[in-house]
């Protein structure tokens, strides 16, 4: 089987690692794993790294992501989305003061760099513990605030609901990292009267774009040999980093996992980034390593090494 990302979108009601368990079962493979857990009330893109492919889920769990995301006002929930329990409602009064200019100056606020706190319902882990098991079990643990990025955030459809909340949408461009559950929450405590996620598609992870996955159900129904083809191979999805064709010479160096030195590498490395990965591939784009710089500034230190 091909090594590479295979570009799923993840249906509604399916955890994650409900889709790795499903894909790993189609493709016979020992070594998948996602690059970046989605909540199984949220849909999109979700990366499924195949086989070497594993290697390389840092490069995405970092990544920037998009979100299409749906924001219901008036009640909390202790998720901060629409799977928890709620916690605190407001009141008629509050939510009448509730305004499409006010929530667009409150969602608008959010732009930039930041600091958040995850939500103790998490996939963040504590003493080894998922957060969201040790809150199944009473301990509530907050974990220091962490910087993460608003790109680009904007708010539309401001509605209310059969139950008299107000609702509304906001498309969001941020850092990896970045809870929109958190975003929500925030929100709501901003305006005064709650807020949870009641909606969250993943639109985009790193440079995979929702246009480009394929459903889980029509992958389980394709000849396996189509479903190879739609890998992308591991140095085509890495293309956002600086790539050295290897000569033979440098491809020996890097079989026998011998530092290569700069007088190795033919191509300048981006001032503004001294200490860049960069991806060494052979004349076919095959991936054979991924190096950075070492301390000496003369050499350079291995990340990944993928020739046999």
């Amino acid at each position: 089987m091909k090594d590479g990302i295979l570009v799923v979108n993840k249906p509604e009601g399916m955890s994650s690692a409900g889709v790795v368990g499903r894909l790993k079962r189609l493709l016979q493979v020992k070594k998948i794993g996602h690059t970046g857990t989605l909540d199984p009330f949220a849909t999109g893109v979700l990366l499924i790294a195949v086989g070497k492919a594993t290697r390389i889920s840092r490069f995405f769990l970092d990544g920037s992501k998009g979100y299409q995301a749906r924001v219901t006002l008036g009640r909390e929930t202790d998720t901060y989305d629409c799977t928890g329990q709620v916690i605190a409602q407001a009141d008629p009064s509050t939510l009448a003061g509730i305004t499409f200019e006010k929530v667009r100056q409150v969602v608008s606020s959010f732009l930039g760099p930041q600091e958040q706190v995850a939500p103790a319902y998490s996939a963040l882990k504590h003493n080894g513990q998922p957060l969201y098991k040790l809150a199944r079990q009473g301990t509530m643990i907050q974990k220091p605030p962490r910087q993460i990025e608003v790109f680009h955030i904007s708010m539309e459809g401001f509605q209310t609901t059969e139950q008299e909340l107000p609702v509304f949408d906001m498309d969001v461009e941020c850092s990896g990292g970045t809870y929109i559950r958190s975003l929500a929450y925030d929100m709501g405590r901003q305006l005064g009267c709650g807020a949870h996620l009641s909606g969250l598609c993943r639109t985009r992870s790193s440079n995979f774009r929702l246009e480009d996955a394929l459903d889980l159900n029509a992958l389980e129904n394709m000849d396996i040999k189509d479903v190879e083809d739609k890998i992308v191979s591991m140095s085509k999805c890495l293309e956002f980093l600086p790539a050295i064709i290897a000569d033979k010479a440098l491809a020996q160096k890097i079989r026998f996992g011998q530092k290569p030195g700069q007088h190795d590498l033919t191509g300048p490395v981006p001032e503004s980034e001294p200490n860049a990965f960069i991806r060494i591939v052979d004349r076919d784009n095959t991936l054979l390593a991924i190096v950075q710089p070492d301390n000496s500034g003369q050499s350079y230190k291995y990340c990944c090494v993928f020739t046999a």
